[in-house]
């Protein structure tokens, strides 16, 4: 689809075509999640809502997958789960921990840090 770039297609590899597909799909599996999810929030029905969070979950399946995809696919991706994914630390908190080692060893290119 045109509309999935924002660059001229053609110019790009396959490779990276190949990666704006997987992207574009785990946006629609995380929406996918989300329909569900408010559907369930508002059906009185117990079993529609059983029903209706299987297939959230699947959906999460799915976008796990791509996930998972794109972290062997596209650099970068590794890094940031390691550093996010499976801790019980605040968010924040490894945020900040990042910005406070970048104050610590500024990469100025002289490889001289803070005089």
């Amino acid at each position: 689809m045109a509309n999935d770039y924002h660059e001229p297609a053609q110019e790009m590899s396959e490779k990276a075509r190949d990666i704006i597909r997987m992207m574009n799909s785990f946006k629609e599996e995380i929406e996918a999640v989300d329909w569900y999810h408010q559907r369930c929030e508002l059906t009185s029905d117990p079993e529609a809502k059983e029903i209706m969070w299987h297939n959230a979950v699947e959906e999460m399946e799915h976008a796990m997958m791509c996930l998972e995809w794109l972290r062997r696919n596209q650099d970068g991706w590794d890094g940031q789960m390691r550093k996010y994914l499976f801790t019980s630390k605040p968010i924040m908190e490894l945020e900040e921990g990042e910005e406070d080692q970048e104050a610590e060893d500024p990469k100025d290119g002289l490889g001289i840090g803070q005089l």
